[in-house]
């Protein structure tokens, strides 16, 4: 399969930064029409790899190709190949949706009788149609992403690039967004997205897991959780106090932490190790007489992952 974009060792210091860098040494690859993750915090360095491989931006070190061209000896041939979907709204407000559209058609030279298909086409895509006629700043926040998702395809890009684009709307948009997004990659669109959260991870067919500017993990998220050294135990008692106390002083505890009214747990990946460890919780729980409602293996999730990637790399400084 050939890889649409390959990056090696892409670095980039801004002229503030006397020692830390935005990003360093990244290198992955990824395959034509694929859905590819980059997952990391606030800061982490997605939106400053994004507008290097979209081209607004040059690299102090490394390099970069998108679908075979040099995002610096060939920008001018990397940029009609890609839509470029910014974190914040940078659409016109005072414009209709149908007036952003044609804007951005003109500006990617959308020319001759297919013109009008393809509004036709991203307008149906993104559900706007009823909408066409109304003004970008009256759109609601989901509906708003949805018509920079349509001006970012207008021009029938190779590569999407879209930073955080899920960020702001509500669940209902954010599930729809998804979908639109799956429908693309099914075109054969090649498609990077940086989120912040860890369940957005599982949508993707590949993710690079970026923290200070470094690349943690790479991988599908089923082979990266597959790589976790730990099982996870779900446990929820009552009182939350006494079995906070209670798995806070077992012998075998790599991690835990709550979530919602229950606890995960990580005991060490061992034969028969989480069933033993099961048994004993239940035994301490009911000698403190918590009221156990839950005590049972739990699948591993990429929040998993990315905080024992990012537990690993503190340990490590």
């Amino acid at each position: 399969m050939t890889n649409s974009i390959e990056v090696q060792g892409l670095t980039k210091q801004y002229p503030t930064q006397k020692h830390a860098k935005a990003i360093e040494g990244l290198s992955f690859s990824i395959p034509e029409g694929q859905l590819f993750g980059l997952i990391g915090p606030d800061g982490a360095g997605k939106t400053t790899t994004l507008r290097i491989l979209s081209t607004v931006m040059e690299p102090s070190d490394g390099s970069a190709t998108v679908a075979g061209f040099d995002i610096r000896k060939q920008a001018n041939k990397v940029r009609p190949l890609i839509g470029y979907m910014p974190q914040n709204f940078s659409l016109y407000p005072d414009l209709s949706v149908i007036e952003n559209l044609n804007f951005f058609a003109d500006l990617n030279n959308v020319r001759g009788n297919g013109r009008e298909a393809r509004m036709k086409e991203m307008l149906a895509f993104t559900r706007l149609a009823r909408f066409q006629d109304r003004r970008a700043a009256n759109l609601s926040g989901g509906m708003k992403k949805k018509l920079a998702l349509a001006c970012a395809l207008v021009h029938s890009p190779k590569v999407l690039l879209l930073d955080e684009p899920s960020t702001g709307v509500d669940p209902v948009s954010r599930r729809e967004l998804w979908v639109m997004l799956a429908e693309v990659v099914a075109q054969g669109v090649t498609v990077i997205v940086s989120t912040p959260y860890m369940d957005e991870a599982d949508r993707c067919s590949k993710v690079g897991i970026l923290y200070q500017g470094q690349m943690l993990r790479l991988g599908s998220p089923d082979e990266l959780q597959m790589d976790l050294p730990f099982d996870i135990i779900e446990v929820k008692a009552k009182p939350r106090k006494k079995m906070r106390q209670v798995v806070g002083a077992m012998n075998g505890v790599s991690d835990w932490r709550p979530v919602g009214d229950r606890l995960r747990i990580s005991v060490p990946h061992m034969n028969g190790t989480s069933k033993k460890f099961m048994q004993k919780l239940d035994r301490d729980l009911r000698h403190a007489k918590t009221d156990v409602q839950i005590l049972r293996p739990a699948k591993k999730t990429m929040e998993d992952v990315f905080t024992h990637s990012v537990q690993e790399k503190r340990s490590e400084q």
